[in-house]
C-alpha cells in the first residue's frame, strides 16, 4: 500500500521533514516514490513552514494512497487557512 508520510531530515535539534509518497513497508527515512512537499516546524521570519504540491497529492489519493495522521492534520490545517 502506498502511504503519504513524513521523512525526517535536517540536523540534530533542527528537524526538517519531507512529505513523501512511499510504500508502507519502507523505513521512515528510506526509499520513497516521490517527494511532494515539505514541513519545517521551526520556520522563522519569512521562511515557508509548509508546502505541498496539491496536484500530486490529489493524484496519489486518487490511486489509493493513504495519508498518515500527521500529514492529514497538516493538509486539513492548510485548507482551512
Amino acid at each position: 500500500m502506498v502511504v503519504i508520510r513524513l521523512a525526517r531530515g535536517g540536523a540534530k535539534k533542527r528537524p526538517f521533514f519531507n512529505i513523501v509518497a512511499t510504500d508502507s513497508r519502507s523505513r521512515r527515512d528510506g526509499r520513497f516514490i516521490e517527494r511532494i512537499g515539505f514541513y519545517n516546524p521551526i520556520a522563522a521570519g519569512q521562511e515557508v513552514p509548509f508546502r505541498i504540491a496539491e496536484d500530486r497529492l490529489a493524484y496519489w489519493q486518487g490511486v489509493g494512497a493513504q495519508l498518515s495522521p500527521t500529514v492529514a492534520r497538516l493538509v486539513s490545517s492548510k485548507k482551512s487557512t
